[in-house]
């Protein structure tokens, strides 16, 4: 298991190198609904394609819920959210089952504390958004949270028969500074690890034959 600890040592990463990847990645999520939108209108634009305009509506449709899921979700998991400080798990879990509406794996969300505080909510969201995203081909994704004591503990599983983990992503959790790989997964990752530490929390990741885990412990 791999331990992120809030004493790495790992060199710092700029901040303004940081918020440009992020940035990269937030358009790399945004685009393709919204592409898949323009595409839409123009087919309705299109005298000789009139015979799709149901398809186009659809694709319209279907799009414009990825992009709103898409950016309620960044909102919470990467934004600051109107400075709210405490969040409603119930709310928590409507926006990670907005996303996992387009993914291939599904959500069992498992969250037994009402409400959370900031980086409890990031590292809820984030987490639940990694371990669908290491279901490439489905599988079910157990979304776990409980207060013990002064401390939140959180434990994601992802569970499916091509389940996996990015080195990436395992580098950006460790604090580790990106080598090779694609930046937008990274970059969440070392997110994470960031206001993790910055709250005296801690992240570990685990990953095993159709099995990747992700713990987490966060102050309350």
């Amino acid at each position: 298991m791999s331990d992120t600890p809030s004493s790495s040592a790992a060199a710092p990463v700029r901040t303004a190198e940081l918020t440009a990847y992020i940035a990269a990645r937030m358009c790399h999520d945004f685009i393709s609904p919204a592409s898949a939108i323009v595409s839409g209108l123009d087919l309705l634009d299109d005298p000789s394609a009139q015979d799709m305009r149901e398809e186009a509506m659809g694709l319209i449709a279907t799009s414009a819920r990825k992009l709103a899921d898409l950016l309620a979700f960044t909102r919470v998991a990467f934004g600051a959210s109107a400075s709210a400080e405490t969040f409603d798990v119930r709310e928590l879990e409507k926006l990670a089952r907005g996303i996992f509406g387009h993914m291939r794996a599904e959500l069992e969300w498992l969250v037994e504390t009402p409400a959370v505080n900031k980086p409890a909510a990031r590292t809820l969201l984030n987490l639940a958004q990694l371990a669908g995203a290491a279901l490439p081909t489905g599988g079910v994704a157990k979304v776990r949270a409980v207060q013990e004591g002064a401390a939140i503990a959180i434990a994601v599983e992802a569970t499916g028969p091509r389940a996996r983990l990015r080195p990436e992503v395992l580098a950006g959790l460790q604090g580790q500074p990106l080598g090779e790989g694609l930046h937008g997964h990274w970059a969440q990752a070392y997110y994470v690890h960031l206001f993790l530490t910055d709250a005296g929390g801690r992240v570990f990741a685990d990953v095993t034959e159709e099995k990747v885990t992700f713990a987490a412990t966060v102050p309350a």
